[in-house]
């Protein structure tokens, strides 16, 4: 069944609060194999001016996954999440994410597309501080395979 169309502008708005854990941004960066001292030392990180490690660009997607849900599991977009496949993500900082954030995270739908026979679902996921300062908005494209054009 193809995406709802309705849904392209569509916002989810924040919820709970998201506390970034030093302990968190440590086994991201050692999961993705990245021995930035920034991202294992508070000394490190502070040495460059921050006040605890500093997460990795893509430890964002750790934060919008539970934000996208409310967007990818709404039943009135009509998505099967059996049939979807990671596109792509992209992240546009406006500082980093560190340990002892706490941030909130807004969902908007972006685009609906139909290619090759597959749906294409594009959403921006705006992070902020709990106070409204902006640190990242992230892109992230997924493929609903073989659902592009059916009724």
């Amino acid at each position: 069944m193809a995406l709802n169309q309705d849904y392209v502008g569509k916002v989810y708005p924040p919820g709970e609060a998201y506390q970034v854990g030093r302990e968190k941004v440590r086994e991201f960066a050692t999961a993705i194999n990245d021995l930035n001292p920034a991202y294992h030392s508070v000394e490190a990180a502070q040495a460059l001016g921050h006040a605890d490690v500093v997460a990795p660009p893509t430890f964002a997607f750790v934060i919008t996954m539970k934000a996208m849900a409310a967007a990818v599991f709404d039943p009135g977009l009509g998505l099967d999440y059996s049939r979807v496949v990671h596109g792509e993500e992209r992240f546009s900082y406006s500082r980093p994410l560190v340990a002892g954030d706490t941030v909130v995270t807004t969902t908007t739908i972006e685009s609906i597309r139909v290619a090759a026979g597959n749906d294409i679902l594009t959403t921006r996921s705006d992070i902020a501080t709990v106070d409204g300062e902006h640190v990242v908005s992230a892109w992230n494209v997924i493929v609903s395979r073989g659902t592009g054009g059916e009724s």
